[in-house]
């Protein structure tokens, strides 16, 4: 299957997000071992696990070989909940892909950076537009200034 299978995958998992996650924009990730999803996530109600969360903690084993999917750049800081880029190095995955960069300040290719600063390769802008689609309405509004 292709980068844009898989990412996908993790778009139709970020719809499923609506309207629980607001004001954190609807997220989706699948992590994927050999071809096979093993662990899907959205983004769930603000101070509960991100989409990167729920999808590695529904994931079992040992994930050095896994690649992570994600409609939206993994958080590098710790709001309500712990920073999602500090918990996929923890897990030892090595590939992420990676739909669009988060807008918020915050973030802003932060957690981009930090994954690759620890090894971790980075391909970015699968679906780009089809992420932004789902995505841009819930990114840069006031209400979401504060959001996890």
């Amino acid at each position: 299957m292709s980068a844009d299978h898989y990412m996908r995958e993790a778009l139709g998992a970020g719809r499923k997000a609506l309207p629980a996650c607001l004001p954190n924009p609807p997220v989706g990730c699948v992590v994927v071992v050999s071809g096979e999803i093993v662990g899907r996530g959205h983004t769930q109600p603000p101070g509960a696990p991100h989409a990167e969360i729920a999808a590695l903690n529904a994931t079992k084993g040992d994930l050095a070989d896994a690649t992570l999917f994600v409609t939206l750049e993994p958080c590098s800081f710790h709001g309500r909940t712990p920073a999602c880029a500090d918990a996929i190095i923890a897990k030892g995955i090595r590939d992420v892909v990676v739909a669009i960069i988060d807008p918020d300040p915050r973030n802003d290719g932060a957690g981009i950076a930090k994954l690759r600063g620890a090894g971790v390769e980075v391909q970015l802008g699968v679906l780009a537009e089809e992420a932004q689609a789902d995505l841009g309405p819930y990114l840069n509004r006031p209400a979401n200034r504060q959001r996890d």
